[in-house]
């Protein structure tokens, strides 16, 4: 099975094509701005490197976040796309498992910790399993950045993050770590892609100005 799997959660994005769990290609990209955003070219190089045209694909996988939002807003456009342009499922999966399945971590409790600014982190509990898959204990949530370290410690786990901190394991969120996360993506199926959304976490700030200036929710659609 022919995987492409696209995640970009944070100002990193991550792209690659697997057959089964076998890496075929990997690509990482900057995700800061317009003028620097290259995640589509590097799923046209994901995929000319993996020998494989898109007509190829059996399935797409997206990190579903928490994670900056207009990365994430960009990534899922793509894989929705593209899901669309090949008929093929769509599914998602957690930014932070992505970023525990990424880890150089054994089995046990992995606390995954995104910084989400205003002093906040998005955490998620997951176990990893003697065969190396991930168990999705706690879903997302946020929490104060200085409540990360006791938080852990009450769970019994270890801190996991792209933040570079006395005692926690530094990895980033990538998409060519799926395969870690078969048993997750297995489990929650395809997604409608007519009406999927990635978990943005929070709401945009442009969002929370224009709530606060008007006084009322944001009309959807």
């Amino acid at each position: 099975m022919i995987t492409l799997a696209i995640d970009a959660s944070t100002y990193r994005g991550s792209v690659a094509v697997l057959d089964d769990a076998r890496v075929l290609a990997a690509e990482h990209v900057a995700m800061r701005g317009a003028e620097h955003e290259h995640l589509m070219p590097a799923v046209v190089a994901a995929l000319e490197h993996a020998g494989r045209a898109a007509r190829d694909i059996d399935r797409v996988v997206c990190g579903r976040g928490p994670g900056s939002f207009t990365s994430l807003r960009i990534a899922g456009s793509i894989a929705k796309g593209i899901a669309v342009g090949v008929a093929r499922p769509l599914f998602a999966v957690s930014s932070l498992a992505l970023l525990v399945a990424a880890a150089p971590a054994r089995s046990g409790r992995h606390l995954a910790a995104l910084d989400a600014l205003r002093g906040e982190f998005y955490v998620g509990l997951y176990e990893i399993w003697p065969d190396l898959q991930l168990c999705e204990l706690e879903s997302a949530r946020l929490i104060l950045s200085d409540r990360v370290d006791a938080f852990a410690a009450e769970l019994g786990a270890t801190v996991v993050s792209p933040m570079r901190q006395a005692g926690w394991i530094q990895s980033q969120p990538d998409a060519a770590a799926i395969d870690r996360c078969a048993a997750l993506i297995a489990e929650s199926g395809p997604v409608d892609v007519r009406t999927w959304e990635p978990l943005y976490g929070r709401l945009a700030e442009a969002q929370v100005r224009w709530e606060s200036t008007h006084g009322r929710p944001l009309p959807a659609g």
